[in-house]
């Protein structure tokens, strides 16, 4: 079972990127709406080399799995960054009161999986509560790099 938990951070991740970006789609004119100070950083390019980049690292994750030293904090720290990006979803959701692609696969599968993941790893004494911790606060900081890098990027040209 332990082999398999490896691989579901990616199964979500595609899930969420169709969301975001096919069924039913829209998700970079709703952040332009949600983050319109952001727009000019908010763009095609930008949202495919990063989820490419996600995606690859999800893949690799499945790949090696826990028989890779690190796996298991790579997978705490993915899988909290993907919990806050559910939250980032459903804070936008909250304040444009508008529907927002992907906050159905961030708050159902995203969510879910880094809270049971963290307790299931935390009993089973495969995780210390230090890793969690510090997974937690890694995956937190993503996010904050993300919002401070739209910040940058959208910055006129001085």
């Amino acid at each position: 079972m332990t082999s398999f938990l490896f691989w579901l951070p990616g199964i979500c991740v595609a899930l969420h990127i169709i969301e975001e970006f096919v069924w039913p789609g829209g998700f970079l004119a709703w952040h332009r709406r949600y983050r319109p100070e952001f727009a000019a950083s908010i763009t095609s390019r930008h949202a495919i080399v990063y989820n490419a980049i996600l995606l690859a690292v999800t893949f690799v994750l499945g790949w090696m799995g826990p028989a890779w030293p690190r796996g298991l904090s790579l997978w705490l720290i993915l899988t909290a960054l993907l919990a806050f990006n559910g939250l980032f979803h459903a804070v936008g959701v909250l304040r444009l009161r508008q529907y927002s692609p992907g906050v159905v696969t961030g708050l159902i599968l995203y969510v879910p999986l880094c809270v049971w993941g963290f307790w299931y790893f935390i009993q089973t004494n495969q995780a210390s509560l230090l890793m969690a911790i510090t997974s937690l606060i890694l995956g937190l900081l993503y996010n904050v790099y993300s919002y401070l890098n739209h910040r940058r990027r959208a910055k006129p040209a001085t």
